[in-house]
């Protein structure tokens, strides 16, 4: 049976940094941004990618991002007010999705929410998201030993959960080692699709063994992301490469705030990928008119073209690096019809050889057959030492008349040639007193 590894997108960089944990303000809008707080300006990604520009329309009020991975811790300050519900599906955590999982990765959930919709620290500082506006839904997962439900059924119940309780975005910064994925996500993932909802996830880092990329980034009509460095390069350690990656943002020298308030610098597509779901987040905030598909092909479309792309789409960077001015004020968008990564219903359709479509309704009317007649009842069965009808009819008469005639016609010959001798013998006599009263 193959072996299937599962890994979390993202690699630790450094140690722990403090950040600032001053109470929130209330206010009626948004805070204007310290500009001597060095945890917002090490934030480079919301100038080069324009989020902030972007937030100059909408900073993703009234959308909802589902964070399937390790658990969004209670305590910090940054989340204050955006963590809107949870679950646990692992069987391990709390039942709000609030207390980490893992024993080596619990903070891995924390530092991917805050990279989408943290909400800083209070007046302008500590880290903000990328949609500082959105809500978040904390769906806690375990893996590898922290649980011993099977990953699959984890992740095809979270996504039904974060579905059914509104989720408009959903992110999953996490990875296989296989291109195939178990057929309960294939209903999952069909089902957030049915629903509208935009689906965000990790194309995986090289650094973690991961060298292509793997479920549910394989997964059509998913947004794979893959990574690059601050130079807009694509990493060579904190992302993969693959067909199927649609876009890149920044997966190097990025902060997270753990479970328990504290920052860390970390690496990995882990973070590029809340990063794009938090803009996917904006978009759906500034255009509620669109569906997903259309979410996404506007993400895709004004995509800004990566410096070492050969090719749209490229293997290693999609179509190119996530912009989010573009996406969001971007007026020459085409409207499509179809989601522009692909279609699931048609891969399962063309590949799950075994769910076969039902047979075509008959067209034309059913021709009415008269029924047979009855079938007459066997004989009873005789002595076979004794003639029976059947014997009698079919074999002893036809054979005593064929012999009755051969016998009338072999007496009818004898009689001839009986006649014909008699015939003879009679005028031989005759013929000889004739020869003897001849004169000598």
């Amino acid at each position: 049976m193959k072996r299937v590894v599962v890994a979390l997108a993202s690699v630790v960089l450094v140690a722990m940094m403090t950040g600032a944990t001053a109470a929130p303000v209330a206010t009626s809008g948004p805070v204007p941004e310290d500009p001597t707080d060095s945890v917002r300006a090490s934030e480079y990604w919301l100038d080069q990618y324009g989020v902030r520009e972007a937030w100059k329309t909408t900073r993703g009020a009234g959308q909802t991002i589902a964070v399937i991975d390790t658990g969004i811790g209670r305590g910090p300050t940054e989340f204050t007010g955006a963590v809107a519900g949870g679950t646990d599906v692992s069987g391990v955590g709390a039942s709000d999705g609030r207390t980490p999982v893992g024993a080596v990765d619990a903070n891995h959930g924390s530092w991917v929410a805050s990279l989408a919709a943290a909400r800083g620290t209070g007046n302008g500082r500590g880290m903000i998201g990328v949609a500082p506006e959105a809500e978040l839904l904390s769906i806690s997962v375990g893996f590898g030993a922290s649980s011993t439900k099977p990953f699959t059924q984890q992740i095809a119940e979270a996504m039904t959960w974060a579905v059914d309780n509104g989720a408009t975005v959903i992110n999953l910064s996490l990875t296989t080692n296989t291109l195939d994925w178990d057929t309960s996500w294939d209903t999952a993932f069909e089902y957030a699709f049915e629903h509208d909802v935009v689906v965000v996830v990790a194309a995986g880092n090289r650094g973690s063994g991961t060298d292509r990329v793997g479920a549910p980034a394989t997964i059509p009509g998913v947004l794979a992301v893959g990574g690059v460095d601050p130079n807009g390069v694509a990493s060579n350690s904190a992302s993969t490469q693959g067909i199927t990656i649609g876009l890149s943002a920044p997966s190097e020298r990025l902060i997270g705030v753990s479970a328990d308030g504290t920052l860390v610098g970390w690496n990995g597509t882990s973070g590029a990928a809340p990063i794009v779901a938090g803009i996917a987040a904006l978009v759906r905030a500034a255009h509620p008119e669109l569906d997903a598909n259309n979410v996404l092909n506007r993400l895709i479309a004004t995509a800004k073209p990566a410096a070492g792309a050969t090719s749209v789409p490229d293997k290693l960077y999609g179509y190119g690096l996530v912009d989010a001015a573009g996406a969001v004020s971007n007026s020459r968008v085409e409207a499509v019809a179809e989601n522009p990564l692909g279609s699931l219903t048609e891969w399962i359709r063309l590949y799950r050889r075994a769910d076969a479509e039902p047979a075509p309704e008959p067209t034309a009317s059913p021709v009415e057959i008269p029924p047979l007649p009855p079938v007459e009842s066997a004989p009873e069965a005789g002595s076979p030492l004794l003639p029976s009808r059947d014997s009698v009819l079919y074999g002893s008469l036809p054979l005593g008349g064929a012999t009755l005639a051969a016998i009338m016609i072999a007496l009818g010959v004898s009689a001839a040639a009986r006649r014909i001798r008699q015939a003879r013998t009679s005028r031989e006599p005759s013929r000889t007193t004739n020869e003897e009263s001849l004169p000598s």
